[in-house]
């Protein structure tokens, strides 16, 4: 480790100090006065640059003012050379997120591709890479894009996915039986000595070149052996690789081609508003993109664009362990990469990638202001009420749901259970159980057609608020019940009215014997869901303290001196079993009498 300077107590002790510095490539470091990293940077000759910090009598930069202000110690490390300080800097500044320096995230939450380095290796995805000779293909920006791939490896190769050691002893020894995978035809059990090393490892060079981008290597390898196999007259054989070959053919045709003179290229753009930059990179691999992410950096000392491109540079080749030897980029730059060089494209194939990475970034950073615009405005209940209004393609926002339930007790005991939602929230104040009153028997057609009539023609004659939307538990049929009364009530194209089928979460339309499926993420079924399982809920909570209500009932007709008139007091005022046991004698005397005040009160307490 080189030399620490010792602590800057004033600016009278500065020159003395500045002096000393080595006149080297490194990474300085600077402290406050509670040794807490306030700034790290990196210089081709470390005396020159720092001491640039302190030459200045007056400094136009307010942020930069302050820093040097608060300087009390230096330190710094010498490297062999400019490309070492970048590197350096690079990994200092995420470990330490000093407060004066560009915010960088680091890219522990990218995902991987790991190949692994064992006998028959696996290929799984992974956030912890870890140093053991497996080989990691990534980091990927999309979940998704890694998904797309893994999936296609599936789909493609016969790879094991267990985590047994299929080392040649075990597998000699039979130590091992063949799983489902094999039965259903996604592995060729190595375990079992039917698949070679030989040949699984060459679906592993195949893979290793699919994950690297090299497509049209891998579709060439499938073509020769095609041609072989034919030749050999394996017809069946030659069939199942070409299965494989239009599967990555297919997948070669999404990508996004952009010129097939060009290989190997990283290409970055920059745009930046006051406080934030926004860098675009494309990794291009035979002339399509195989990669692409966008990196946010947060300004704090008025940075360069050159500044910020060139760190975003050094951090997203680490990143992503890129080793192209070609970096376009959107105007020249001084930063030492071995091996590569720096295109500022004027015109041609390549000035119309730099412009397809440019409108990628400036569509990232608008989008981004409009959600941070958006998500300052509209509050979380509005969103969900936007999405439900355009997924269910209604003509207003439903910031008034009805959700109604039919709830039967062993065949018995019909009621309909009416939850409301308010602006995507519960009012339970507006909660209701409807009693059946014209249905005989289990009947949830007939019964739901009762209670939306009785529901909403009271609500007609008193001139009450009527919903935006009406859910109704059930599928085709109920939904029909209840189209039936609003037909009725001429309420048809004035409300909207969803059936909701539990099995697979189908959302059913009068008159369309279609569902609609939605996400089962989005937000609009969770909140269709929360109002059904709501409603549910309310109804076999009604149930219980019913069926609660007839065993209490019977016990207290038990108790002397109490009759089925005394009982039916005693819960008109009390409401529940629970509110009688918590009554004090005094309650109880006022309702029921003296004497039988205290022989439900003894009764009641066990005596």
């Amino acid at each position: 480790m080189p030399p620490t300077e010792p602590l800057i107590q004033n600016e009278s002790r500065l020159r003395d100090i500045l002096r000393t510095l080595p006149e080297q490539p490194g990474v300085y470091q600077y402290f406050d006065a509670a040794e807490k990293i306030i700034y790290i940077g990196k210089a081709k000759n470390l005396k020159k640059r720092v001491s640039s910090y302190f030459n200045k009598k007056t400094y136009d930069n307010a942020k930069l003012r302050m820093l040097v202000s608060k300087i009390h110690t230096i330190r710094y490390i010498i490297v062999d050379t400019e490309f070492d300080a970048f590197l350096l800097e690079n990994t200092l500044i995420k470990k330490h997120q000093p407060r004066y320096n560009v915010l960088l995230k680091d890219d522990k939450t990218f995902p991987w591709i790991c190949i692994k380095k064992e006998p028959f290796p696996r290929v799984f995805p992974t956030r912890n890479p870890v140093r053991d000779g497996s080989e990691y293909f990534g980091p990927y920006a999309s979940v998704r894009t890694m998904n797309v791939l893994l999936e296609l490896i599936r789909n493609i190769y016969h790879l094991r996915n267990c985590n047994y050691n299929l080392s040649e002893e075990n597998i000699q020894s039979k130590k091992f039986k063949v799983c489902l995978e094999y039965h259903i035809g996604k592995c060729l059990a190595p375990c079992i000595g039917l698949q070679t090393a030989e040949n699984y490892n060459q679906t592993i060079r195949q893979i290793r070149s699919l994950v690297k981008g090299n497509i049209s290597s891998v579709i060439q390898e499938l073509k020769d052996l095609i041609k072989r196999y034919a030749a050999e007259y394996t017809y069946e054989k030659a069939q199942l690789v070409k299965e494989k070959l239009d599967l990555i053919t297919n997948y070669q045709s999404k990508s996004t081609v952009v010129s097939a003179t060009i290989n190997n290229v990283d290409v970055f753009s920059i745009v930046s508003d006051e406080n934030t930059a926004f860098v675009n990179y494309f990794k291009v691999i035979n002339g399509a993109v195989a990669q692409s992410h966008t990196l946010e950096l947060k300004k704090k000392l008025e940075e360069t664009p050159e500044e910020l491109l060139t760190l975003a540079i050094t951090d997203i080749r680490l990143r992503f362990q890129s080793d192209a030897r070609e970096i376009i980029v959107p105007f020249t730059l001084r930063a030492p990469f071995p091996n590569a060089r720096f295109t500022v494209p004027q015109l041609g194939e390549k000035k119309q990638l730099l412009d397809l990475s440019e409108r990628n970034v400036k569509y990232y950073m608008f989008e981004k202001k409009r959600q941070q615009m958006g998500q300052k405005k509209e509050t979380p209940a509005q969103r969900i009420l936007a999405t439900l209004k355009a997924d269910l393609r209604m003509n207003v926002t439903a910031t008034h749901i009805e959700c109604f339930d039919i709830s039967n007790m062993q065949g018995g005991d019909s009621v309909a259970s009416m939850v409301v939602f308010r602006n995507s929230r519960p009012s339970k104040k507006d909660y209701r159980i409807f009693n059946i009153r014209t249905v005989t028997g289990p009947n949830d057609f007939a019964s739901i057609e009762e209670v939306i009539y009785r529901r909403y023609r009271r609500i007609i004659d008193e001139a009450g608020e009527l919903p935006q939307l009406i859910i109704v538990d059930g599928g085709k049929g109920q939904l029909s019940a209840a189209v039936k009364s609003l037909e009725k009530l001429e309420l048809i194209g004035k409300i909207t009215i969803i059936g909701i089928a539990k099995r697979l979460e189908e959302i059913f339309f009068p008159g369309d014997s279609i569902p609609l499926y939605l996400d089962k993420r989005s937000e609009s079924l969770k909140l269709i869901q929360n109002l059904r399982n709501e409603a549910h809920r309310f109804g076999i909570k009604h149930h219980r303290k019913k069926a609660e209500k007839r065993i209490i009932s019977s016990e207290l007709l038990s108790i002397k001196g109490i009759g089925p008139k005394t009982t039916e007091i005693l819960f008109k005022t009390f409401k529940s079993v629970e509110a009688i046991r918590q009554a004090s004698p005094e309650e109880l005397e006022q309702c029921v009498g003296a004497a039988k005040a205290k022989e439900l009160k003894a009764y009641l307490a066990g005596e």
